[in-house]
């Protein structure tokens, strides 16, 4: 096994690390980012519970205040791994999310709990973008797709772990959800002290944080306004100005992105038509992936009336099947092409909330019903996933893979912001008991969408990667 040369050069002095423990290493942020979602959202009831008054609107914003910092910041995370190291980053933002995950565990309300996960946030989209840019520099060309495949299935492993565990771990304290954190996210810190190579920056001038702060502003408001208007209805005045804030601070950030040298959101990596389908495709695809995770919870404690533990552990099929198919996902894509693997991927999970919309009831029906479903969109994730991720080391040059997994992981983001904010505005604000079985359903039909929007998408990509290989073809016969 060759060593893997560095993206940028190195300068330091100790043996290059085995490209296996580089991926431990860093696979660690992923497990942190997946399991803080899957857990937060199953305690979700039990945390709203502990802070009467507070309606689902409100606390949307436990999960979407995280999404929101998430998502605006991870292009600019992967500009400062690119200007001032990824290993550097990459620890700073360990160090971020684990005293957030602290300050999450303590907090005494909402709005404190909200803020911290701003925080968490910013720290994890800190490590993100570093994580998939040290592993990509790690391996040789020919091994990337399935150290990305790996990378991502390590990152499922802690979807898998996050319903049951969340589960167990609200029967003691929703408090606990955060707790969970600290020993994850310390032992990270320690290895990537110690394996992480100092890899020489090659990016100049600074970042556009203004341009950051703006998309902070644009994806909040647009989320806010679409969780009031479950409430407040669309002819809303507040739900209108929600609107018009987002659509002038996407308008800043996309001035400001064309004339910063290192803006918010490199918008020159969207020259490649791959990276923009996969982008296109990752943020249809999260859309419904978030909206699944709240609508499956409501309606496995409201209409069914199962405990967080109970819901837990019926969740946890469908991630499983991400962590066996995630595995070999990323070889898929080698072969085939990413296309192709996606497609088949957003198809699958389509296919899921089909099935329980044909099958599921106020009557419990779990093996005939919400399994089979959870089989079917855990294959969609597994194959989805890994598959566009791939894109960026195969459709971008060494130096702008920071720009473009930042670029993938944002519209990851945005997604999930989106997800968790319609599934607010279709299932109701006041979704509880067995009455609103009928508005959680309109929650399965938009999963369907969301499914074949980025099967479709995928099937276009495919469609470009094979007009992109048949000339080489020719010009090799």
């Amino acid at each position: 096994m060759g060593e893997a040369t560095s993206v940028h050069g190195t300068d330091d002095p100790r043996p290059a690390p085995r490209p296996g423990t580089v991926l431990l290493v860093v696979s660690a942020a992923a497990f942190l980012a997946s399991l803080d979602l899957f857990v937060v959202a199953i305690a979700f009831p039990a945390i709203r519970a502990d802070f009467p008054g507070t309606d689902l609107a409100g606390m949307s914003w436990v999960l979407n205040g995280y999404t929101v910092v998430f998502a605006a910041f991870l292009a600019l995370a992967g500009r400062l791994g690119d200007r001032y190291g990824h290993r550097r980053v990459f620890r700073a933002g360990l160090v971020v999310f684990t005293l957030a995950s602290a300050a999450c565990a303590v907090s005494p309300s909402v709005g404190v709990l909200v803020a911290a996960r701003a925080v968490q946030a910013l720290g994890a989209a800190l490590l993100t973008p570093a994580s998939l840019a040290l592993l990509l520099a790690a391996y040789p060309a020919e091994r990337r797709a399935r150290a990305v495949g790996t990378w991502a299935s390590i990152g499922a492993v802690a979807a898998a772990l996050g319903p049951p565990v969340g589960g167990l771990l609200v029967e003691l304290s929703w408090h606990w959800v955060f707790l969970i954190n600290l020993p994850v996210g310390l032992a990270a810190l320690v290895a990537a002290g110690r394996v992480l190579p100092a890899v020489r920056p090659a990016g100049t001038g600074r970042p556009d944080v203004a341009g950051a702060v703006a998309l902070v502003a644009a994806v909040g408001a647009l989320a806010w306004a679409l969780v009031r208007a479950a409430d407040a209805g669309w002819t809303d005045p507040w739900v209108a100005a929600g609107f018009v804030v987002s659509a002038l601070g996407l308008g800043m950030v996309v001035a400001r992105s064309v004339r910063h040298p290192v803006p918010a959101l490199d918008l020159a990596v969207l020259r490649s038509v791959p990276l923009r389908l996969a982008s296109t495709a990752m943020l249809l695809f999260t859309t419904g992936f978030s909206a699944m995770l709240l609508v499956n919870v409501l309606f496995l404690t409201g209409t069914w009336g199962w405990s967080a533990r109970l819901a837990g552990l019926a969740l946890a099929p469908g991630p499983l099947v991400v962590v066996v198919v995630a595995r070999f996902a990323g070889g898929w894509a080698a072969r085939f092409g990413p296309g192709p693997v996606a497609a088949a991927g957003g198809l699958s999970f389509a296919l899921g909330p089909v099935w329980w919309l044909a099958s599921l009831g106020p009557e419990p029906a779990y093996l005939t019903g919400v399994l089979p479903g959870q089989l079917l969109t855990g294959l969609g994730v597994g194959l989805i996933l890994p598959s566009l991720s791939s894109v960026v080391g195969s459709a971008l040059p060494a130096p702008r893979w920071g720009a473009g997994s930042s670029l993938l992981n944002t519209a990851r983001q945005i997604g999930a912001v989106l997800g968790t904010a319609l599934a607010v505005t279709v299932v109701g604000a006041t979704t509880t008991g067995r009455g609103e079985l009928a508005l959680l359903r309109h929650g399965w039909i938009m999963l369907v969408v969301c499914g074949a929007a980025a099967s479709l998408t995928g099937a276009v990509l495919w469609a470009v990667g094979t007009a992109e290989r048949r000339p080489a073809l020719e010009g090799a016969t």
